[in-house]
């Protein structure tokens, strides 16, 4: 299968918002607990766009595959930016995040981040093997993490060292 990456545009929010919502709904992959519009994808999409980058995965037919974003660490200062990955269900394993991750990495350095956080759910075993798999490397890991829906997590966060 040909993975094509690209920058999100608005045109994507849609198919963004239907794709997160379906893992949302399926659980125990994002801390996620509630469903997202159209307009909160764009909203998100919006903030910070100095500093964010937002890229699609989509098959030759326009499909939405998965999308990636990087945007400012709250927690870590200007060298770290974040990272959020969403592959559509049914579709991990393909190629479709390392692809995205490629786009997301040039992105980030042209950004001028020197590290790329990630923070993923202890029992997202998928979520967890796909950044160490990257090259991202475990730092810490937060205990009994309360979600919006009141269900308690740990998280373990990743740090991947961007060259310089």
């Amino acid at each position: 299968m040909t993975t094509i990456t690209r920058y999100a545009c608005g045109l994507d929010h849609r198919a963004m918002a239907e794709l997160l919502n379906k893992i949302i709904n399926a659980g125990g992959t994002t801390a996620l607990t509630s469903t997202v519009s159209k307009s909160e994808i764009a909203s998100w999409v919006a903030k910070d766009p100095d500093k964010s980058a937002w890229f699609v995965a989509e098959d030759t037919a326009g499909k939405l595959l998965g999308f990636q974003w990087i945007g400012p660490s709250k927690m870590h200062g200007p060298d770290a930016c974040d990272i959020a990955t969403f592959v559509a269900l049914g579709q991990t394993g393909l190629g479709t995040g390392s692809a995205l991750f490629e786009k997301t990495k040039q992105a980030a350095s042209g950004l001028a981040y020197r590290w790329i956080n990630a923070t993923i759910r202890a029992d997202n075993a998928g979520g967890l093997a796909y950044y160490q798999s990257r090259g991202f490397e475990t730092y810490t890991t937060q205990k009994d993490v309360p979600l919006s829906d009141g269900q308690i997590v740990d998280r373990i966060s990743k740090r991947f060292e961007l060259s310089t």
